[in-house]
């Protein structure tokens, strides 16, 4: 299964467990293979066990039976490992006989030196079974509980993830048509980069750090070349030459933003992330790092070109 298609299945059936569970549309037993599939699927391997309890029942010896036996109200005598062992399929039975059981139920009508003792009899039997009722039927809420909440926090993420794919997308689009049009050397590299970063070993991950900074000078070439002048920038001159990288790129930016504030936000982002892919011990960043810093180029690059179509 693609990755694409793989993401839009589990939110799929995320959503269909939030209806199956919100709108009690389907049995128990149904419930819990579905939530086990997209367990699977999603890698939750703890929930993918605890649910092949309440499927099969649970044990004395399996630490994360252990554990859900609480989180579940299980016990009846934590001390001493009693308690409900049966599946959830086995709880639901019970309720269901300990109501037929009530419901058969009346008080006696008779008289005489007995009838004390029988009305108290009845009334025991049907407080005991109202009470294995409400200890069952906690179980069963519980369990429900613990599902609904497993189910929404995959869906929420789905829908953050669609939305946030749907945002970043939108931004993408504009932002490469931007790039192409301003510094088509830069969008040349983008696809080496991403390259060397999904191989993940050290040395690729420095290549790929090089080549973002090759991507940020290349920047600064096409939206303000080189030049033997002078800039002033806040009262201060600063020296466009081309081993001036950031000074021709804070130049650019201050021709074409006029907050003060956004300008010092980018003079600082720039001069963090040009050090940091620029520094000679590459070993110092991990792959997710390197990442991090190849999608802080390419976001600050889109911003700025976004400087000038505004």
């Amino acid at each position: 299964m693609e990755e694409k298609s793989r993401a839009q299945h589990i939110y799929e059936l995320s959503k269909e467990l939030l209806d199956d569970i919100e709108l009690s549309r389907t049995s128990a037993d149904s419930l819990l293979l579905k939530t086990t599939r997209l367990a699977r699927y999603v890698g939750s391997d703890e929930v993918k066990k605890w649910l092949q309890f309440e499927l099969s029942g649970y044990n004395n010896s399996n630490p994360v039976s252990l554990r859900y036996m609480s989180k579940t109200g299980r016990w009846t005598n934590f001390k001493e490992k009693k308690g409900y062992w049966g599946p959830l399929a086995q709880i639901q039975s019970m309720i269901d006989a300990q109501k037929l059981k009530l419901q058969s139920m009346s008080i006696p009508n008779t008289s005489g030196q007995w009838a004390h003792v029988a009305t108290n009899n009845t009334i025991s039997s049907m407080n005991t079974a109202s009470n294995v009722i409400s200890t069952l039927s906690g179980i069963t809420t519980r369990v429900l509980a613990l599902i609904h909440q497993f189910v929404s926090d995959v869906y929420y993420e789905k829908t953050f993830d669609k939305l946030s794919e749907s945002v970043f997308e939108s931004y993408k689009n504009g932002t490469d048509l931007l790039i192409a049009k301003y510094s088509s050397d830069v969008i040349q590299q983008i696809p080496s980069v991403m390259d060397r970063l999904s191989e993940g070993d050290p040395e690729a991950t420095s290549q790929a750090l090089t080549t973002c900074r090759r991507i940020i000078d290349s920047f600064a070439n096409a939206i303000f070349p080189p030049s033997d002048e002078m800039f002033e920038i806040d009262g201060n001159q600063i020296s466009l030459k081309a081993d001036k990288t950031l000074n021709r790129i804070n130049a650019y930016i201050h021709q074409n933003c006029q907050s003060g504030s956004r300008r010092k936000r980018f003079r600082q982002n720039l001069g963090n992330l040009y050090d940091r892919v620029s520094t000679g011990v590459h070993s110092e960043v991990d792959v997710n790092e390197a990442r991090a810093l190849f999608l802080n180029t390419y976001l600050i690059i889109g911003e700025i070109l976004n400087l000038t179509k505004n």
